[in-house]
């Protein structure tokens, strides 16, 4: 009978580590050569800063894609993207378009991405065959068209809804004899319509009597007809607001800060819908009676060549203050100062979207107040530290007491 040699287990232990390290060899080999193969260099181009629109009007976009690269690219994707004052007027069947909601700074947007299904060689410039149409809205008025150009499928963006396919004939890339190459994966293209935002603010009819805290909002509102994108770094617009004389504030409210004897307040976006409204609620304690006592909230000095009408941009806070001024020296300090600290922000700006080739719908929503959420509780309501502090002085020798109790049976169990 045959006998069966003796299993060697070093012997299998080396082979296994020497096909294992041959494996990853191998594995750690295939990158390199995928890494080593020449990309495609796509650049998109052929869009020159667009002026003087007409909302309601269309115009044309023809983009040019290049290839820097040394390797054709075997299909490509541009990506037509343009700001809510902007839509498609007709899309291409071999595009979908969807709507995307604001986002991470972003505003609220259309795209429109189209596959075209053939090689872009290296050192050649192509064109589309025919533009694309882009519609400027009655809410137009600096507004961005971005064009970008990819080998892959950029998919849907999950803060958008359904994409929708084009139903207009396909659009095809053309080889160019003249344009721009292009020098930009990603390119961003001004639109600026003829149009104007009408900003405006409200102030605020106030009564009571000298000792009494009375709540104070006023609004700032674009009343359109077109919104109004400010660009990062650009300054935005600034509502200035001057409580009566007489009184002092003991809450501010979010994005509002002392300077001096007034208050400057921003807003929560650099994207202002129109028919959007901002609301600052203050509360002011009334310290004294001051003769025709008014106060202002008024829109910052800056040029605003879309606002023409400045006859809205000022507006009174007055001061009714009733029954007869208390005995004694008033206390508190003169109009505008400030007895409480600032709350944390709450709010922003507001409007809605409406048209669209994939169905967004909505129209201009009232904007949060900007109420802060927490802080100016000692300013407002006098300060509740005491009952905190008288009740967290009775948990301290309650807790002593339980203390001592405990250790006297200890004691007691002891010597028993």
């Amino acid at each position: 009978m045959p006998t069966t040699p003796p299993h060697d287990r070093r012997t299998a232990r080396a082979a296994v580590a020497v096909l294992g390290a041959a494996g990853l060899i191998a594995l750690a080999a295939a990158p390199a050569a995928v890494a080593d193969e020449p990309a495609p260099d796509l650049v998109v181009g052929g869009v020159e800063p667009i002026d003087g629109v007409t909302p309601g009007s269309t115009f044309d976009v023809s983009a040019t894609v290049a290839n820097n690269g040394t390797r054709a690219a075997e299909k490509v994707w541009i990506t037509y993207a343009v700001t809510r004052g902007l839509d498609f007027a007709e899309v291409p069947s071999n595009c979908r378009t969807q709507y995307i909601r604001p986002y991470d700074e972003m505003p609220e947007r259309w795209t429109a991405v189209c596959g075209f299904d053939q090689a872009v060689e290296p050192g050649v410039v192509y064109t589309t065959d025919r533009p694309v149409l882009v519609k400027a809205l009655d809410r137009a008025l600096h507004d961005e068209l971005r064009l970008r150009v990819g080998e892959n499928d950029p998919g849907a963006d999950d803060n958008g809804t359904e994409p929708v396919a084009g139903t207009a004939p396909t659009v095809k890339l053309v080889e160019s004899q003249t344009g721009d190459e292009g020098t930009a994966q990603v390119v961003d293209v001004p639109v600026t319509s003829v149009n104007t935002a009408d900003f405006q603010v409200t102030g605020a009819e106030l009564k009571g009597s000298v000792g009494e805290t009375l709540p104070m909002k006023v609004e700032f509102t674009n009343a359109g007809p077109a919104w109004v994108m400010t660009k990062p770094g650009e300054p935005s617009v600034r509502v200035v607001i001057t409580p009566p004389a007489g009184t002092s504030v003991v809450k501010i409210p979010g994005y509002c800060k002392a300077k001096g004897e007034t208050y400057d307040c921003g807003t929560s976006e650099r994207a202002l819908y129109e028919g959007g409204r901002l609301t600052y609620g203050f509360k002011l304690k009334i310290d004294k009676r001051v003769p025709d006592a008014k106060g202002t909230v008024a829109l910052s000095t800056e040029a605003r060549p879309s606002d023409p009408d400045k006859a809205n941009d000022k507006a009174d806070i007055t001061l009714d203050v009733t029954g007869a001024d208390p005995t004694g020296s008033p206390t508190g300090s003169p109009g505008g100062s400030t007895s409480g600290s600032t709350g944390g922000s709450n709010g922003g700006s507001a409007g809605g979207s409406n048209g669209g080739s994939a169905g967004s719908t909505g129209g201009s929503s009232t904007g949060g107040d900007l109420t802060p959420a927490n802080g100016g509780n000692l300013a407002e309501t006098g300060s509740p530290a005491l009952p905190i502090t008288y009740a967290a002085a009775a948990a301290v020798a309650t807790g002593a007491g339980l203390l001592v109790t405990v250790r006297r049976r200890r004691r007691s169990g002891s010597r028993s």
